[in-house]
């Protein structure tokens, strides 16, 4: 038995609901409208001799054609691949842009309160901020900060501008925190005096990367 007889058995066996059947025969009038706009090569060559056009030319037309199509449809899928790859990257991009930014937002949160910031000896820690530093004692200073709304997870590079009393930078501490666990976070730069250290109004300046973060004022004698 042939597969058609098969099909035409089982169709015949097979019981359909009524959509089941408008299915069914919409489905033959769209394989019945293919087959008719379908061109065999006898119908082809017969329409190219009433256009007085050489018949032994179909398979190289037929084969640029083929060409032509797979040129286009290969052309289609770089255009799609292209797209995809511009796609990704503007979202590698964007994703990048919205981190820096985060990452940005954070350390600008960071503060401090200036009450919080001290200057002090090593040995009177938490103690009132000294005001007078007498240098012919060559002591080291501490200056301590407190930062809040540290980010937690994050180490912070952070700078201290000791400024003498002529305007100039007589000593800079550039560090980088240890992993930050708190966002309440103490942290000190330091300075040892001696007595050529320039008498006079002093101050050290307390900076997260480039922003002002404190700033503390005291004298030298």
């Amino acid at each position: 038995m042939s597969s058609i007889q098969l099909n035409l058995k089982y169709m015949t066996e097979e019981r359909l609901t009524q959509a089941q059947f408008t299915q069914l025969v919409a489905e033959v009038e769209q394989l019945s409208k293919q087959r008719d706009e379908e061109i065999d090569r006898e119908q082809m060559q017969q329409i190219l001799q009433e256009l007085n056009l050489p018949t032994d030319l179909v398979d190289e037309a037929m084969m640029q054609w083929r060409r032509r199509e797979a040129l286009v449809a290969e052309k289609k899928r770089n255009k799609l691949i292209t797209v995809g790859v511009f796609s990704g990257l503007a979202v590698v991009i964007a994703a990048s842009f919205l981190w820096f930014q985060t990452q940005k937002q954070a350390l600008n949160n960071v503060y401090t309160n200036s009450g919080q910031s001290q200057l002090t000896f090593e040995t009177n820690s938490g103690r009132k901020s000294l005001t007078i530093i007498d240098s012919q004692k060559n002591p080291e200073v501490f200056y301590r900060v407190t930062l809040q709304d540290a980010p937690i997870g994050k180490k912070l590079s952070l700078r201290c501008n000791w400024i003498n009393s002529n305007g100039e930078i007589s000593h800079q501490n550039s560090y980088q925190t240890k992993q930050i666990n708190k966002a309440v976070w103490p942290t000190s730069c330091k300075y040892k005096f001696h007595p050529a250290s320039p008498v006079g109004n002093w101050q050290v300046e307390m900076y997260l990367g480039d922003r002002f973060l404190s700033r503390t004022e005291f004298t030298v004698k």
